[in-house]
């Protein structure tokens, strides 16, 4: 199966981009993306990709860039973009319903990490340390837009940044994390029909309530929307075959630390999922 993806992962590479080198490269852009790609398949350090025997015969190419080129190479620019390119185009698989989901899963990392980046939030077993995934996803697979930021912070704050990006009309669904009136307010004035249920024990109160909320509240009660609420549970089997697979996005390893590390290594995921 690996080297089905593998294959399919080349070949969309080679329709992005010529692989020519630049003026004083020495590799191209397309092999440092496939070098960084090799590694995060198979969960090994991008040292271990550097080295010609660790491609068992499936390397295309004569010589591979040293563990400083990969890290200098991985900062530019047209790197960023070659990236976005290839996960644009593997979003593109996907269609697209009038439904979307939000949600985060953690990405816990050991306690006695120096990465500074890092925050401790809550995880899946109480606090943890690390960083969180925050996105919003098709009910058909893609993953429409997605954010990394350290375990602290809140989703409400991180879906405030991606509703701003967000180009939809439809309904957007998420779990009573999600219930806040400036969520409702924001969606609103994009076209979206934002739900999530009610957080219990959370009255009404006298303070200011959104005309959006109170909507939702109100629509709750009828069968379509409580449909739904009750489908927005597939990004949570999402989250967990994507744990449970072995090039899935689950704890990042020892060597992915850091908030740009930590981007690219679940884009590239997202890419090879």
């Amino acid at each position: 199966m690996e080297g089905e993806l593998w294959n399919g992962v080349y070949r969309n590479l080679l329709s992005l981009t010529s692989g020519r080198r630049r003026k004083r490269q020495q590799f191209s852009d397309q092999v440092i993306c496939l070098v960084f790609l090799w590694a995060v398949l198979h969960d090994r350090p991008i040292s271990w990709a550097c080295s010609m025997e660790n491609w068992a015969g499936s390397c295309p190419f004569m010589h591979l860039p040293s563990s400083a080129t990969m890290s200098r190479r991985l900062r530019t620019e047209e790197l960023v973009k070659l990236m976005n390119d290839l996960e644009r185009l593997y979003r593109q698989r996907f269609g697209q319903s009038l439904c979307k989901w939000i949600d985060a899963m953690p990405l816990p990392i050991g306690n006695s990490s120096g990465d500074r980046q890092a925050g401790y939030g809550r995880a899946a077993n109480g606090k943890a340390k690390g960083y969180k995934f925050y996105a919003i996803c098709d009910p058909r697979g893609a993953m429409d837009l997605w954010r990394v930021g350290p375990m602290n912070v809140s989703e409400k704050k991180m879906a405030r940044r991606l509703l701003r990006d967000l180009e939809f009309q439809g309904y957007l669904v998420g779990d009573g994390e999600y219930d806040d009136n400036i969520l409702y307010h924001w969606a609103a004035t994009k076209g979206i029909v934002f739900l999530a249920p009610k957080r219990k024990g959370k009255a009404l109160g006298h303070r200011w309530q959104s005309p959006y909320r109170l909507r939702s509240i109100e629509m709750q009660s009828r069968p379509f929307a409580q449909h739904l609420l009750r489908e927005r549970a597939g990004i949570d089997r999402f989250f967990g075959g994507w744990a449970s697979w072995s090039s899935g996005i689950k704890h990042p390893p020892a060597w992915v630390r850091g908030l740009r590390r930590i981007r690219q290594w679940v884009q590239a995921k997202l890419i090879l999922v």
